[in-house]
């Protein structure tokens, strides 16, 4: 259900024709605002009063019911006379007493919302009852201004997998890392310096403005709640009804971060392993320990010798830990995994895999009556396919005011390797090349750490898993205590990323709380096995 962390694609196109494209939208809505100049918070009237149009969802396999449309927003919230760029939304419409809306966040960062509200729409059909169920493609994202990195990633990679006895002077890769900042920002035009959560918090305002409503409800999932929480901070006095499911952390560094992510995901693949290992068709035997050698096998394999696609592109090791990533963050998803496994074991065929690689977005996703030229959303044949990973790391690194230097990269890069390789012998490169990758990058904001805390908001629901591969149940514990008063915890004691798609307890917790305000006691729990 998720959009989650994904790895570098096999195909990337279009991406500078929509950078082109975004820089010629600042007709888009008539220029009445004030330029936000000096001490004046900048007139931002024109988006909260557009109109939103809803129509029929064109394209392959779209559900009937799902109605699709796009807001507009300011690139740049300090000069909203400046260019301005559209965000593709999607929804399904309130079957009951309709109160508003409630908008979902999916997650990633980097995950579109329209395709997974496409996707996954039967799991909050039940808050129709009360709402229009609304998703979007946040800024950079999806069919919303794309960014892209282009190629040069792919050398960043490989140069942290260099050998370890080469690492005293990582001169290489330090090269690397910044001929790729480079290529993202040259392939992902002028939304890249206002890719942050900061602006994106501010894109759910006008959201909730055009939509009609004069509060935000809201569900975040993963990264989603980092928005969320970010909201909150920024709009106290706008905040619904407001749900963290999987709570991101506010605080650590993403080195930190990244070790335990990798380390999540370790325990994830072991638990996959063992649940494979009882299966004949396991592409990997039947022996647990033998099954975990030949995971990490295979991917150094194929970082040696990728194998070819039909794309054009090879798909590498790297790739494919980003497909199996994708796969362990529900136990829904681990028969399919071990299918797409057992093609490329057996027969190469990296089909299965690159579908976990990408996200699965296959879907065509189009404007309203089969698209407006004029419109702003990226036509579905343009997003480059590095999209997720592209705008997950421009994200993230975008919400880091970290940036350290080449001296101490290279003072601190062989125990960094000795570090996420301990957490993690599979996921552990692909992890720090991700973290390293914000080398080169503009310095991020420190908003998040100074400012998210202590809001001043109603009751929110935080939801966190004891499970969790990807979002350690300790930060939403810090998250917490971090926000405040306003914060009450669900301690869900099951597995997977999340718990609204995976427990009906938690499922049904959080649709009393966002449809009757009912709120569980802080510190109340839903069993692991918890049906009813």
């Amino acid at each position: 259900m998720l959009a989650k962390l994904s790895t570098r694609p096999a195909l990337r196109r279009g991406a500078l024709a929509v950078a082109a494209a975004l820089t010629l939208l600042g007709t888009t809505l008539p220029t009445t605002a004030a330029n936000g100049d000096g001490d004046r918070p900048p007139d931002l009237s024109r988006f909260h009063d557009q109109k939103v149009t809803w129509g029929k969802c064109t394209g392959d396999g779209m559900p009937d019911d799902l109605q699709c449309a796009k807001v507009t927003v300011p690139v740049d919230y300090a000069r909203p006379k400046g260019a301005t760029l559209d965000l593709a939304l999607a929804r399904y419409r309130a079957t009951g007493d309709k109160r508003g809306s409630v908008l979902l966040n999916f997650g990633g960062p980097g995950g579109p919302g329209v395709p997974e509200l496409a996707y996954g729409g039967k799991e909050f059909m039940d808050l129709t009852d009360g709402y229009d169920v609304v998703s979007f493609d946040p800024r950079g994202v999806g069919r919303s201004s794309p960014v892209s990195c282009g190629d040069a990633e792919d050398d960043a990679y490989a140069a942290v997998d260099d050998d370890p006895d080469d690492l005293g002077d990582p001169r290489e890769l330090l090269a690397q890392l910044k001929k790729a900042a480079a290529a993202c920002a040259k392939h992902s035009g002028p939304v890249l310096p206002h890719i942050g959560t900061v602006d994106a918090a501010k894109d759910l305002d006008v959201m909730r403005a055009a939509l009609g409503d004069k509060k935000l409800n809201y569900l975040g999932f993963s990264y989603g709640t980092r928005l969320g929480a970010v909201y909150a901070a920024q709009f106290p006095d706008r905040v619904g009804r407001l749900v963290l499911d999987g709570v991101d952390t506010l605080t650590e560094p993403l080195a930190e971060q990244g070790i335990a992510g990798a380390r999540g995901q370790q325990v994830a693949l072991d638990d996959f392993v063992d649940w494979c290992v009882k299966d004949i068709a396991c592409p990997f035997g039947q022996d647990a320990r033998t099954a975990r050698e030949e995971v990490l096998r295979l991917v150094d394999s194929m970082d040696e010798d990728p194998v070819p696609t039909d794309f054009g592109e090879p798909f590498t090791g790297q790739d494919l830990v980003g497909a199996i990533g994708q796969g362990l963050y529900s136990k829904q998803l681990w028969p399919s995994l071990e299918r797409a496994l057992a093609q490329l074991v057996e027969s190469g065929d990296t089909s299965g895999v690159m579908a976990f690689a990408t996200g699965g977005l296959s879907l065509p996703v189009r404007d309203p009556g089969g698209g407006d030229p004029g419109g702003g959303l990226a036509d579905e044949e343009d997003i480059p396919l590095d999209n997720l990973p592209a705008a997950l790391m421009a994200i993230n690194c975008a919400d880091d005011p970290d940036r350290p230097t080449a001296e101490r990269i290279t003072a601190d890069l062989k125990r960094l390797r000795a570090d996420y390789e301990e957490a993690s012998p599979v996921f552990g490169q692909y992890r720090l090349t991700q973290v390293l990758m914000c080398y080169g990058r503009p310095k991020g904001t420190d908003y998040i750490r100074d400012k998210v805390k202590d809001v001043d908001t109603p009751k929110m629901l935080l939801v966190g898993t004891r499970g969790d591969p990807a979002t350690p149940y300790r930060w939403t514990v810090e998250t917490a205590e971090r926000l405040g008063p306003s914060a009450v915890v669900l301690d869900n004691r099951g597995e997977g990323h999340t718990g609204y798609g995976s427990s009906k307890c938690v499922h049904r917790k959080v649709d009393d709380f966002l449809l009757y305000g009912s709120l569980p006691p802080s510190g109340s729990s839903c069993g692991a096995d918890e049906d009813d």
